[in-house]
């Protein structure tokens, strides 16, 4: 990391500080602007506490709670491709299509394989 860089971020404890502020405020912002977001946080909410207590094993719980985890991970993901190809142009464009569909199919993705372990760790 060059001197500038180490400047902008800071280091150490200030850079953690940075880190967890700028997080902070992107989970905000897709709370605000994200419909499916908030879907995907709410029903988390839900069956995180139930992964614990459904959950046989320590790998259970955390293969249950990792799926729905995933799942928010990828919709924050999405929601950053779609913001920079907005940012790049509002234009329709064959390739801008095409990247906001692939995020979407990831986020399908991420849901079809929580949906696969739930079903997997509660009935075998």
């Amino acid at each position: 990391m060059t001197e500038q860089q180490q400047k902008v971020n800071g280091t150490g404890l200030a850079r953690l500080k940075r880190a967890v502020t700028c997080s902070y405020a992107g989970i905000s912002a897709a709370f605000r602007n994200e419909e499916a977001f908030r879907q995907e946080l709410l029903l988390c909410l839900v069956l995180l506490p139930l992964a614990c207590w459904l959950g046989q094993s320590n790998v259970e719980r955390a293969l249950l709670a990792g799926s729905l985890i995933l799942v928010l991970i990828v919709e924050l993901l999405n929601t950053a491709v779609e913001v920079v190809v907005n940012r790049i142009s509002v234009d329709r464009h064959e390739l801008s299509g095409l990247a906001k569909d692939l995020g979407s199919a990831a986020v399908s993705m991420a849901i079809l394989f929580a949906m696969v372990v739930w079903l997997l760790v509660l009935f075998t």
